[in-house]
């Protein structure tokens, strides 16, 4: 299979044909939605009965047990270099996002009218970790050492297991230090099930966090819409990037930035947007070049053959044709930034996650007797004119106004 990405000329574009190069790899949710459905409602039904018998089915692993609290897993062996590598992931994840927590809000909107907006954490969170084609002991960082800051009372660890059972040593190193409660050992919707809805061994709960294949994210976005009452970080998709480069961008550096993503599996999607002088052939040598010294090369090869070239006249252009596509963090590992990011699209109305996402918000009032003397006639009077008569009382009696 080549390498070699499709071209195209933003200023020849139409808006039809700007569509189709924009379109990520379809994803059939319907089809998918029939595989998740009857998963997630086994596991609702017969718990972690159900997750074993799921994980035997797709992993071909045999579990003795579902879920487990983290003290009793025994502490893995890892060499001195990676356990440093991810310590120093660590210490910035943790710093970039404790700098996020704030004071409570807090405005007197009026004499005698306080309002505040306070943050709580959530109480319970589970947080997904891929352990199929790749494993993210990364990813298990960048949720869970959040979730430890905001405060969260229980998280939940989810993770495929290895075959014999057992927790990626690199993984359960960074649970252990993140503060993570409980390790799932279970991938795919049946994990999601899990934690959405409890099991006996699994606690339920109130929202997931995490990266994963296509099952994943429809379990998710299944499970965020039934009477789970679980919520979801957001609904992201595969894998993706949008590389621009100008004349004196090194093609090393270009294709191993394009690269970067398309080796996480064959629906991740990358584009590189190039300005005038850069030398297309060059980069495409060099991306054949890389992808051939790759592990997962195959896998890059099948996202290359759906991504794309696109020629700009100019950084304006670059910049206006990068604004309808979605972002990604430099951040994947270890500067701080949270590399769990809205993909197919959704950056353009989800955040990525964040210290916050851990975190409700709850406003609080307190007026003194002035301040309700201030404001209670206006607010009976709108009470009156929306015709909720109860509301306009709960003032007017207190002020003596009835």
């Amino acid at each position: 299979m080549s390498t070699k990405l499709t071209t195209h000329k933003a200023s020849e574009l139409s808006k039809a044909d700007l569509k189709k190069v924009l379109a990520r790899p379809r994803i059939d949710f319907t089809s998918i939605l029939q595989t998740v459905g009857p998963i997630c409602e086994s596991v609702r039904e017969r718990g972690d009965e159900a997750v074993k018998e799921l994980t035997a089915k797709f992993d071909r692993v045999r579990l003795d047990t579902v879920c487990i609290p983290i003290e009793e897993l025994p502490e893995p062996h890892l060499d001195e270099t990676t356990k440093a590598a991810f310590d120093t992931a660590f210490d910035n994840i943790k710093a970039f996002h404790t700098a996020q927590l704030s004071e409570p809000l807090e405005v007197e909107t009026m004499p005698g009218v306080r309002c505040r907006r306070v943050a709580r954490p959530i109480d319970a969170v589970g947080v997904y970790v891929p352990g199929g084609t790749a494993v993210l002991p990364s990813s298990a960082l960048m949720l869970s050492v959040p979730a430890g800051i905001a405060g969260c009372g229980t998280i939940v660890l989810a993770t495929p297991p290895r075959p014999d059972g057992s927790i990626t040593p690199e993984v359960l190193y960074c649970a252990k230090k993140a503060g993570v409660t409980h390790v799932l050992k279970a991938g795919g919707a049946q994990a999601v099930a899990a934690m959405a809805w409890g099991t006996a061994t699994c606690p339920k709960v109130d929202k997931i966090f995490g990266p994963g294949n296509q099952y994943v994210t429809a379990a998710k976005m299944l499970l965020q819409n039934s009477e789970a009452m679980v919520a979801i970080d957001m609904p992201a998709g595969p894998s993706e990037v949008l590389v621009i480069a100008d004349a004196g961008a090194p093609v090393a550096h270009v294709a191993a930035d394009l690269l970067s993503q398309a080796e996480h599996g064959p629906d991740s999607q990358v584009v590189l947007v190039a300005l005038p002088g850069v030398d297309l052939e060059a980069v495409e040598a060099e991306v054949e070049k890389q992808c051939n010294a790759l592990p997962r090369g195959q896998a890059a090869r099948q996202a290359l053959s759906h991504s794309s070239i696109v020629i700009v006249g100019s950084r304006q252009e670059a910049a206006e044709f990068s604004n309808i596509w979605t972002p990604e963090s430099v951040g994947d590992y270890a500067s701080g930034t949270n590399h769990v990011l809205p993909t197919y699209g959704y950056a353009r109305m989800y955040s990525g996650v964040s210290l916050e996402s851990f975190q409700k918000n709850m406003t609080v009032q307190s007026l003194t007797e002035q301040g309700l003397r201030n404001l209670g006639p206006a607010v009976a009077h709108m009470a009156a004119v929306e015709g909720l008569d109860a509301h306009r009382r709960a003032v007017t009696l207190r002020l003596g106004m009835d």
